[in-house]
């Protein structure tokens, strides 16, 4: 049995720190998320991205946490001015270089 999460209880959220960050063109925040369960890093970025009036392929989560039995989760991330930004400063992930590799394969 799968667990479905409805946005409409995970509207929720506060900021706690906003800080502008003009040498990557983007600005750093750090927000607690009333939710029943964890959400996932997808879940995150639509939910900031929504808050804060801005599209959701330039917000980069960095990370989600909690502690065991609350349900106020602490999530830091970071949002750029555009998805340029966000391409060339935040690092690759496996999965990402693995599909770059691909593509230049083909």
């Amino acid at each position: 049995m799968q667990l479905k999460q409805d946005s409409s209880k995970m509207e929720k959220i506060t900021i706690l720190n906003e800080r502008k960050n003009p040498l990557f063109n983007r600005i750093e925040i750090e927000s607690i998320l009333e939710a029943e369960i964890m959400p996932k890093m997808q879940e995150a970025e639509e939910i900031i991205s929504k808050k804060l009036s801005s599209n959701i392929e330039s917000v980069k989560i960095k990370k989600i946490s909690g502690k065991f039995g609350s349900k106020e989760f602490i999530i830091t991330a970071n949002i750029y001015n555009s998805k340029e930004d966000k391409e060339k400063t935040e690092a690759k992930s496996k999965k990402e270089k693995a599909a770059k590799a691909e593509e230049k394969k083909e």
